[in-house]
């Protein structure tokens, strides 16, 4: 049996970014079919917009301050702060400040590979 070997490693700084939307750039680090780890840095003033997927997303803010929304809740996390929305809720961002955060993906995304 021929097997692809497996990355048990990667580095973000061998990964380059992907802009995903204006001022947000991801880095997809490690990832199988189940689970999915991305680095985003996100510029101040940049807006993710109120959008759903199929995946559960956990969160944590390792810089900066977000203003994450729903459509019907709203709060602010920043700095060591960490988040979640399940499969198919609606949530999007305003990036208050220069921001780095780490969010990992259940499924894994395949628009994100």
């Amino acid at each position: 049996m021929n097997r692809k070997k497996k990355n048990y490693l990667i580095s973000k700084d061998t990964i380059s970014p992907v802009e995903a939307l204006k001022g947000i750039y991801r880095r997809t680090l490690v990832y199988n079919e189940k689970i999915m780890l991305c680095y985003f840095r996100l510029n101040k003033g940049s807006e993710v917009p109120l959008h759903s997927h199929e995946q559960h997303q956990v969160g944590y803010v390792i810089k900066g301050k977000l203003n994450f929304f729903t459509s019907d809740y709203q709060f602010i996390a920043k700095k060591g702060d960490s988040y979640i929305f399940d499969s198919n809720e609606e949530h999007g961002a305003r990036v208050l400040t220069d921001s780095e955060v780490i969010d990992i993906f259940s499924p894994s995304r395949e628009d994100y590979i």
